[in-house]
């Protein structure tokens, strides 16, 4: 057999493959569809990736997943090295994703890919900095913020310098609906979208108040990652609490103790098992009634004991003057045309003449922002705003 021939046998396999082991109710890789498909150097059905699984490599490849590595997770301002991180939340959803996806027959391929993306548009200093930007966007009158949505942004507009990735409607739609904040009793897909429906659920995240909260996933797979998100960090911010001495274990309600266990591992390994069990060879997912009345107790604990305990949030106002500052100096720039600015050098020089003519400078400065990890963050506002020793003498 020749190279043609080879890969040919290997595309069919594929398709076999999902063909004898998928469910009814999965996302078939030949499903995905493309915005620009003239885009691609070649066709997703000549290609030996599947669709989903070269939408996956593109985003773990893309520049703005390298910086999940210093984005906060919940817990920030805190000298601790073993605390969750965004790029390892990252990974848990993307493992217990593909797990229950695995067990129900669904595409984990496409899984990965939602999982891997869902976070990108996280902002320095997790939901607390997200919510600090959607206060200056309304405040200014340009709109709103989520970072679901601007996750798809970055993925669709900004890298590949303003052109994007060119990813599949299924993926994106898995991303801009994840809202991994909200627990469901039922997670049940909206099928049948397409790209006019997304793209205009998209555009009204930015201009209606938490548009985002009511946007279903288009496919199975896309409600088994936001499921996934819940599962992935209720208990690990437990356990995360614990280890910076926030809570103690023995404070977890019994009542939820009883039902879920009292330690990540064991909270995983209990509603993955809840989801599966009441899920399998269905066309939604669902917990039992007693596993959701005791996640739902949980959500409550960890509202009141860990998010907004007063300690963990004692140092927020001055964080939030940091957006505020870090905004206004920006938008100064822009407005100057001040090009030797690190917002012109870092952000702008690498972008395509489109993005510069399309938006904003308020938009190009909220899209910087929310790319930036926590400490290059503190290192601008350091720089632009506090002021800089001189040394012993005037150097020359």
């Amino acid at each position: 057999m020749d190279e043609r021939e080879i890969y040919s046998e290997i595309i069919k396999n594929n398709a076999k493959r999902e063909g004898r082991t998928l469910s009814k109710y999965a996302c078939r890789s030949l499903q995905g569809i493309r915005l620009f498909p003239e885009r691609e150097e070649m066709p997703d059905r000549e290609n030996i990736r599947p669709v989903f699984f070269h939408d996956g490599d593109r985003i773990i490849h893309s520049r703005a997943y390298t910086r999940y590595i210093d984005k906060t997770q919940v817990f920030f301002l805190f000298d601790n090295d073993h605390i969750t991180h965004r790029v390892l939340h990252v990974q848990l959803v993307s493992k217990i994703g593909r797990m229950i996806g695995r067990c129900l027959k669904l595409n984990e391929d496409l899984i990965e890919a939602i999982a891997l993306g869902h976070d990108i548009g996280h902002v320095p200093y997790g939901h607390d900095g997200e919510s600090y930007i959607d206060e200056i966007c309304s405040s200014k009158g340009f709109g709103y913020f989520c970072h679901n949505a601007q996750s798809v942004r970055s993925l669709m507009e900004l890298e590949d310098h303003g052109r994007g990735l060119n990813l599949t409607l299924q993926v994106l739609d898995g991303v801009l609906a994840h809202n991994g904040e909200q627990l469901q009793s039922r997670y049940e897909p909206d099928t049948g979208k397409d790209w006019d429906r997304f793209l205009d659920e998209y555009s009204k995240c930015w201009k209606v108040k938490n548009f985002s909260t009511g946007i279903v996933p288009m496919t199975l797979e896309g409600c088994v990652v936001k499921v996934s998100d819940i599962i992935s960090y209720i208990g690990r911010d437990i356990e995360d609490a614990i280890t910076v001495r926030m809570i103690k274990r023995e404070d977890i309600p019994k009542g939820i103790v009883k039902v879920l266990g009292n330690n990540n591992r064991d909270i995983i390994n209990k509603l993955i098992r809840d989801i599966v069990l009441n899920s399998y060879d269905k066309p939604y997912l669902s917990f039992s009634k007693d596993v959701y009345d005791a996640l739902n107790e949980l959500f409550d604990f960890n509202r009141e004991r860990i998010y907004n305990n007063p300690f963990k949030t004692k140092e927020n106002g001055k964080i939030k003057n940091m957006f505020k500052l870090l905004f206004e100096t920006y938008i100064k720039q822009l407005n100057e045309k001040d090009e030797s600015s690190l917002i012109y050098g870092e952000h702008l020089k690498e972008m395509s003449d489109s993005y510069k003519e399309n938006n904003s400078n308020a938009r190009i400065v909220v899209d910087y922002i929310a790319g930036m990890t926590d400490s290059y963050f503190n290192r601008q506002f350091n720089d632009l705003v506090l002021p800089r020793k001189f040394g012993r003498y005037i150097k020359k």
